[in-house]
């Protein structure tokens, strides 16, 4: 009887002692169940502008089809060249006053040279100089162009000046050989006269009647 008992309790001790140990390990089995993440690497930040440029504010370069500034004036001096009379007087009407525009400065000075009026020219070379003096970004580019073209004006005066001074001078000699001519006609009639013969006989004198109470001879 003794023998049952005692083998009784140690198989209760037996499963009890499993249990217990059970019962220990379940803290530690929670605790590594709900230990925290480890921590991930913070993202990398990208550095930004300070103060980026607005889309609108930057200064892009020109298409590489686009025309300079000199060439589209080369370009209108030879579009005019084939104008005269009055479709260059309707050009330079249109094109007005042009102020302080560099582009429109040029154009009305070509126009204006090639109507071969003195004060016209005189005024195309005044708009050439107010282009090379003009100190404004738009004109630098023009300028070079604007050089060339006011000295070839100022030639293209210079000659006309001396074609007109001749013009006069030789219409004045055209005058003095005019007058000569004249006067050397006039002395050659003169000549002519007095070395002309006097063919002309004087006509018979016919005689004198009788007087009357004259006794005339039988």
């Amino acid at each position: 009887m003794l023998f049952l008992i005692v083998r009784k309790i140690s198989r209760a001790a037996a499963i009890a002692v499993p249990l217990l140990l059970a019962g220990c390990t379940l803290p530690s089995t929670k605790h590594a169940v709900e230990a925290p993440p480890t921590p991930q690497p913070m993202p990398r930040v990208m550095p930004v502008e300070v103060e980026p440029a607005a889309p609108a504010t930057r200064l892009l370069p020109p298409p590489a089809d686009s025309p300079s500034p000199s060439a589209m004036v080369l370009a209108y001096a030879d579009r005019i060249r084939p104008l005269g009379g009055n479709e260059l007087g309707n050009e330079i009407a249109r094109l007005g006053d042009p102020a302080d525009l560099p582009m429109g400065q040029m154009q009305l000075a070509i126009a204006l040279a090639q109507t071969r009026n003195p004060p016209d020219l005189i005024r195309a070379i005044s708009l050439m100089q107010r282009v090379i003096g003009n100190p404004a970004p738009e004109a630098q580019p023009l300028q070079p162009l604007a050089r060339a073209l006011a000295q070839r004006y100022v030639e293209q005066r210079r000659v006309e000046e001396d074609r007109d001074r001749q013009v006069q001078q030789l219409r004045e000699s055209q005058r003095r050989i005019d007058q000569l001519t004249d006067r050397m006609e006039a002395l050659r009639a003169i000549e002519r006269s007095f070395a002309r013969p006097n063919n002309s006989t004087p006509p018979p004198a016919t005689p004198a009647p009788p007087a009357s109470g004259t006794r005339t001879a039988p």
